[in-house]
């Protein structure tokens, strides 16, 4: 046995006690470290844990962060002195085999793993979680643990649950009636209207509504102001029809003698239309020195009536519409770019009456309906009107059909004249189609069946070159495509 010298026993003391120092220190700091890294798992928007595995991957909650206060209602000690896997216990048992497939895989697949999954309360309530993780192996390449984080995403769920149902009943509704409100189409391009409207209904931003004449501008506002459900007023305001000196006072109001015949204080459209909605119809005739009082009516909700001092507030929502191209407009300097910017948040564009033709026959009824108060079967259209009907291009889209059936059920047959009169190239056509309909077909039918003729002839006119075909019919490509397949062409 070696005997140490005093100065060498002394040294052997001293490097003792600095390895005791060191010892100490990393200690120190090793605890310090797992202070910080346990403050930052508590303050993380969920819970942190640390599962230990057995050799089939059998987890054990060793670790849980604060955030099982707020997501499971629970201490940390509750999980941890189970000594066993208690989000398993916890989890909705038809949701288990997808987290026991997903973490195995992940496990032998050395790669993250993400799982979403439901689990049950104490108090009989029940939560969605999104748990993502990572395992970790030993130098072996063995799992030990799984460490990773909960959230809870149930709210996310609740709406995605929501706007689900909304969309089954928008479909429902549209798929059923052809009908939203008192528009009515079951062409593709109006269900997409439909759609729009009920998108604008659930929010506050402007909205443009673009079409030409006819299409039907005023209800789609109408439809917009009622599905938002508020109680202010409904102010239609045809912009075209108001004198361009008497529009301030229109729109703003005026007090008693402001000017020569200002006999006493009156109101505008914007305090008429407090709490509700301000269409304003061919917004393109507004001029531009009222553009920028309106625009600043819009940012503020504040305006001074004529001849007034004393500002005054509306909270108005405005829907515009127009068949003139505001974009046009702006690059001639007739009007503003900024008013033209805040009034195209939301745009709801229209499709004429000859993109929607297979509309045509559920108006004919709603009109017919409508003017004799009695069931439109009832009432059968002559082959010859029926296929005028078709075969017309409608340039007042769906006013002038309103107009023709009105004129119809008024004066009779000489409406076929009217219509071929203004389409004068399509009348042999027309009376060649009425040939391949039976004069006790339905109107649906005769319809097809006319359609149907009218396509096929202007394809072997063009040599079934389909853009130049759905030029000359008016259709646009869609359209067109979607008319081919209907009928096997």
């Amino acid at each position: 046995m070696t005997t140490l010298t005093h100065d060498e026993l002394l040294h052997h003391c001293q490097e003792l006690k600095q390895e005791l120092s060191s010892y100490r220190e990393m200690k120190t700091r090793f605890k310090q470290s797992e202070e910080r890294l346990t403050r930052l798992f508590n303050n993380l928007p969920g819970m942190a844990y640390s599962c230990s595995l057995d050799h089939k991957y059998h987890p054990t909650l060793d670790f849980a962060s604060q955030g099982c206060i707020e997501l499971f209602g629970v201490l940390p000690e509750y999980f941890t002195k189970q000594h066993t896997n208690v989000m398993e216990t916890m989890a909705f048992p038809e949701d288990l085999p997808s987290i026991r497939k997903e973490q195995n895989a992940a496990i032998d697949g050395h790669r993250p793993y993400k799982m979403l999954y439901r689990v049950r309360l104490g108090n009989n309530d029940h939560k969605w979680i999104w748990d993502q993780g990572e395992c970790v192996y030993d130098e072996k390449g063995t799992p030990t643990h799984l460490e990773g984080i909960m959230i809870d995403i149930s709210a996310q769920k609740m709406r995605e649950f929501e706007l689900l149902q909304e969309n089954r009943q928008l479909q429902a509704s549209l798929g059923d009636r052809y009908k939203f409100r008192n528009i009515i189409g079951k062409s593709q391009g109006m269900r997409d209207v439909f759609k729009l409207i009920m998108k604008a209904a659930k929010s506050d931003a402007n909205v443009i509504i673009l079409g030409e004449t006819g299409t039907g501008k005023d209800l789609v506002a109408q439809s917009i102001h009622a599905e938002r459900g508020t109680p202010g007023a409904y102010v239609p305001v045809n912009c075209g029809a108001i004198p361009a000196n008497l529009m301030e006072s229109a729109f703003f109001g005026h007090k008693k003698g402001a000017f020569s015949g200002a006999v006493s204080d009156c109101q505008g459209y914007l305090a008429a239309a407090d709490g509700g909605t301000l269409f304003l119809d061919e917004v393109g005739e507004i001029d531009l020195s009222l553009q920028v009082k309106l625009l600043r009516a819009l940012e503020s909700k504040l305006y001074t009536p004529v001849g007034g001092s004393e500002p005054r507030s509306s909270n108005f929502r405005l829907i515009a519409a127009t068949n003139r191209d505001l974009n046009e407009m702006v690059r001639q300097g007739t009007m503003r770019s900024d008013f033209f910017f805040r009034l195209h948040v939301l745009p709801i564009r229209i499709p004429p009456l000859r993109e929607r033709i297979e509309d045509l026959p559920l108006l004919i009824t709603e009109f017919m309906s409508r003017y004799t108060g009695e069931d439109a079967s009832t009432h059968r259209l002559p082959l010859k009107i029926r296929a005028a009907f078709d075969a017309h291009s409608w340039p007042g889209n769906v006013r002038e059909l309103q107009n023709v059936i009105e004129r119809y059920l008024t004066f009779g047959d000489c409406v076929f004249s009217e219509l071929t009169m203004q389409d004068p190239d399509k009348a042999p056509d027309i009376e060649e189609a009425l040939e391949v309909a039976d004069e006790g077909s339905s109107l649906a039918e005769t319809m097809n069946l006319v359609e149907k003729h009218l396509l096929l002839k202007a394809l072997e006119k063009n040599h079934w070159k389909k853009g130049q075909t759905a030029r000359e019919l008016g259709l646009n490509m869609r359209t067109m495509q979607r008319k081919l397949k209907k009928y096997g062409l």
